[in-house]
């Protein structure tokens, strides 16, 4: 299988690393500094299941150089989305699977409108994950997890190829749902409730699941979202909030999101696609949501610092 990784920070460089590591076909379109060390060193990850480097490596900046393959790995920010789709054409052949890991949901429409269902999956990841340097991704927490289907939910031989692929990497959990569409809307559950109150609070996982008023908040926050969800007929069970709670106890304390560390660190985060994704969504079924409404302001002008607005 040709697999082409079009996003080589952290997810895309952990899972793109772990398949090229077992002997696959991997090329990893990067850019910048990142791509230099790549090429000249190969990619390294540190990770708590154990370290290793893919050297020599294949990366380029230049779709163009790769041609068709069989599957794109999508392991970019959502908000550059327009721009990887437009980027990404000359991998898509007749068969190419396209495999999104993208924080958010919007942007399942968004590639559907582009790609069609002929090419693209349902998709999602669970694991903390950034680029430490150059060439160098550091996984720091959370088991790796992948998950995908057909967006009917049908069985088909495309995606258990990719069951089999991923099942054959030991240090990836790996699991087809029996509903993607309820799977990607558990985990923007999660990821926009936790990505959103770790922004607003400045802390770690381990400090805000402490304290009374912000896990209060969270809760709040992650009702909203999921009320969404079952408004727009997704069937997510009642359960949800309480089993995600359970789940979010028993992270390492010292995690952070992805928007959260971009955030804090005066780069672009994700905060439109998810925190202002579910305003937006709220407002289209009459679910009102404000707690992610308080979120959103607090955050939007760093936000549109980052950006030079």
């Amino acid at each position: 299988m040709k697999i082409a990784i079009f996003g080589s920070g952290g997810v895309g460089g952990y899972f793109g690393g772990s398949l090229a590591q077992a002997g696959l076909d991997v090329t990893f379109v990067a850019r910048g500094a990142h791509l230099a060390k790549i090429t000249e060193a190969g990619l390294r990850v540190d990770s708590i299941g154990g370290d290793f480097v893919v050297h020599p490596a294949r990366a380029t900046d230049s779709p163009h150089s790769i041609g068709p393959v069989d599957l794109i790995i999508l392991a970019t920010k959502a908000w550059q989305l327009d721009s990887a789709i437009e980027q990404m054409q000359p991998l898509v052949g007749e068969k190419t699977m396209i495999l999104p890991l993208l924080n958010g949901m919007e942007h399942m429409d968004t590639l559907l409108a582009a790609f069609g269902r002929e090419h693209v999956l349902g998709g999602l990841c669970r694991i903390s994950v950034f680029v430490a340097a150059p060439g160098h991704i550091r996984h720091v927490g959370v088991l790796p997890f992948i998950a995908f289907g057909e967006l009917d939910n049908s069985k088909s031989a495309r995606v258990e190829s990719l069951r089999e692929m991923f099942a054959a990497l030991n240090s990836i959990i790996v699991e087809v749902p029996s509903d993607i569409n309820v799977a990607m809307w558990e985990k923007f559950v999660f990821i926009s409730g936790t990505s959103g109150i770790g922004a607003f609070t400045g802390q770690p996982i381990g400090g805000f699941r402490a304290n009374p008023e912000m896990r209060e908040m969270l809760i709040n926050a992650m009702n909203e979202t999921a009320a969404i969800a079952r408004a727009r007929g997704v069937p997510l069970a009642e359960s949800l909030v309480l089993d995600t709670m359970q789940r979010i106890d028993k992270i390492q304390p010292d995690v952070m999101a992805s928007m959260q560390k971009d955030m804090m660190e005066g780069r672009p985060s994700e905060l439109n696609e998810q925190t202002g994704a579910v305003i937006r969504m709220g407002r289209a079924v009459g679910v009102p949501t404000p707690t992610h409404e308080i979120i959103y302001t607090k955050l939007l002008p760093l936000e549109n610092k980052a950006r030079g607005l």
